[in-house]
């Protein structure tokens, strides 16, 4: 994922969701209604998850240190992780708090008008954040489905904003439900069960995106297809004869490290092994420019020694 394009959707989004968490917030004071409260902490709660990922891609450009080595590439994904925890805990279980006070204890909605003014505001402002996320996740997900792209995607931010924005969709259209109800039957239950159905949307999508930021941040190792590029590089090699085993890890988005036990020759000197441990790095970054850190180890091939899985934990191959 290009920084530009996150940032870009971030950056729509923040600036949807403030416009929507005042225009909710005013709508509540007139109408008194469960649905528009639930809606404004909502927007107020993506607000902040906004910022969040911003604060996470300015700490994860910071230089390698002697603490971290690697660099701060996992902030971003650490960041991704609050706003799941965020999404959760200020999202989800307000909205279900409030809806269930409202179940239990209904009230008459004032001034409808307004809660149906701004919802028509809030769903023309979050399919304007909603596009923008959707065309730039189009230009780095290729052929990939919309779920494939979630779920395989190293950068968080756009799998975190197109999640927010439709549940931002989706909650506006429950909020939007509510109150209809509530107006058209003149029972107050109605708006408590649009603010329930807010709160479970909050905490399916808050559980969807704590799965998969986890899963980042523990660390992930290159897909597949780019495995096979950075095999075939170092294979290409004259001095390579073979790749015994490999592993990959991102140490963050746009950065991977590759660490690889190679097949050499047993009569090659000390300094083609060298000339030839080079040109496999040269071919490997060429390869995949993100590979920014590798780590070859040179080896005498046996028949047999050959490994793809990582080794089971206390038996190192």
């Amino acid at each position: 994922m290009s920084a530009s394009g996150g940032t870009k959707a971030i950056l729509a989004a923040l600036i949807a969701n403030m416009a929507i968490a005042v225009a909710k917030f005013v709508a509540f004071l007139f109408t008194g209604s469960s649905s528009m409260i639930a809606e404004s902490v909502h927007s107020v709660a993506d607000s902040g998850n906004q910022a969040l990922l911003l604060l996470g891609g300015k700490k994860a450009q910071r230089r390698a240190s002697r603490e971290h080595p690697f660099g701060y590439g996992r902030e971003r994904y650490f960041y991704a992780f609050v706003v799941a925890v965020v999404l959760f805990t200020i999202g989800a279980v307000f909205s279900l708090y409030e809806g269930y006070h409202k179940l239990t204890h209904p009230e008459k909605l004032q001034s409808p008008g307004w809660a149906f003014g701004v919802l028509t505001f809030a769903i023309i402002a979050e399919i304007f954040s909603f596009r923008t996320a959707i065309k730039e996740s189009q230009a780095v997900k290729g052929d990939a489905s919309w779920v494939q792209f979630i779920r395989r995607s190293k950068a968080p931010e756009l799998p975190v904003v197109l999640l927010e924005d439709l549940g931002a969709l989706l909650g506006l259209v429950f909020a939007l439900f509510g109150v209809t109800m509530a107006v058209i039957t003149g029972d107050g239950v109605w708006d408590g069960v649009g603010t329930v159905m807010i709160g479970v949307l909050l905490a399916i999508i808050a559980v969807i995106l704590a799965l998969e930021t986890k899963s980042l941040l523990i660390g992930e190792s290159a897909d597949p297809e780019m495995e096979t590029r950075i095999r075939e590089a170092l294979e290409n090699s004259p001095e390579v004869t073979k790749v015994i085993h490999m592993r990959t890890l991102h140490l963050g988005p746009e950065e991977l490290l590759v660490a690889a036990k190679i097949a050499v020759e047993h009569d090659d000197t000390a300094a083609e092994v060298a000339r030839g441990i080079d040109e496999a790095e040269r071919r490997v970054r060429e390869a995949v420019p993100i590979a920014r850190v590798i780590y070859l180890e040179p080896d005498l091939y046996h028949p047999g020694h050959v490994s793809t899985a990582p080794a089971a934990a206390g038996h190192p191959e």
